[in-house]
């Protein structure tokens, strides 16, 4: 299957999806969210010092209005009608916009930090979003991104899509979305490839298991 059939699974699963993982996320259904990986993704934030964020798949809003409690502008963006409903309904400035989409030069604002939440899942079409993010930074801005930590995950430590599980969420949701695994080295030629420099990695902690429940790269525009 083409990578961009594994987009449109993606993307349809999120659609079918979205008002379950609203109530999920809303609701602290998600214990790991709860525990670690919120917090850590609002302070890596935080420490950029930024003046205006963009979120790029905000899902139904949380971080946009977590920054705004700690007086930081902060814009989301997603590709899913529904969650940007939902997100808007709480309030905040929020964009329907996929990703092809932001990839074809979509977003024309400048902003001092972009944000990747567990939002990178495809293949293709995250090499091409972020090629386009040195575009929309400011001088000295960051790109974060969250996602599964590499040297953690149950499969064969090779790159290349993985079926998507509902493992420990309600019986609410369906049809998983599948994902793209990446190993920490293809993460690192990736950023190169798209001008961004590591300049920082945290590995939050789980305090139930001892082992990083994500990795957190930051990035700045090569020089």
């Amino acid at each position: 299957m083409k990578s961009s059939d594994y987009d449109s699974e993606i993307l349809s699963s999120w659609q079918k999806n979205a008002e379950p993982w609203t109530c999920a996320v809303r609701d602290g259904e998600i214990y790991s969210r709860v525990t670690v990986t919120d917090a850590a993704i609002i302070k890596a934030v935080m420490d950029a010092s930024p003046k205006r964020v963009l979120d790029l798949g905000c899902g139904e809003g949380w971080l946009v209005r977590a920054l705004a409690d700690v007086n930081i502008d902060a814009v989301g963006m997603d590709g899913i009608p529904a969650l940007i409903d939902n997100a808007r309904a709480l309030g905040g400035d929020f964009r329907q916009m996929s990703f092809q989409a932001f990839a074809m030069n979509g977003w024309s604002d400048e902003v001092d930090c972009a944000v990747f939440n567990f939002s990178l899942l495809g293949e293709t079409i995250v090499a091409d979003v972020l090629r386009v993010i040195p575009l929309i930074l400011s001088t000295n801005g960051q790109c974060i991104i969250q996602t599964l930590h590499p040297a953690y995950v149950a499969e064969p430590y090779i790159d290349g899509w993985r079926e998507g599980c509902w493992s420990g969420f309600s019986e609410r949701f369906s049809e998983a979305a599948p994902w793209y695994f990446r190993t920490l080295s293809s993460w690192l030629s990736l950023f190169s490839d798209s001008r961004l420099q590591l300049i920082a990695m945290h590995e939050p902690i789980n305090p139930e298991t001892a082992k990083p429940a994500s990795v957190i790269f930051v990035l700045k525009v090569k020089s």
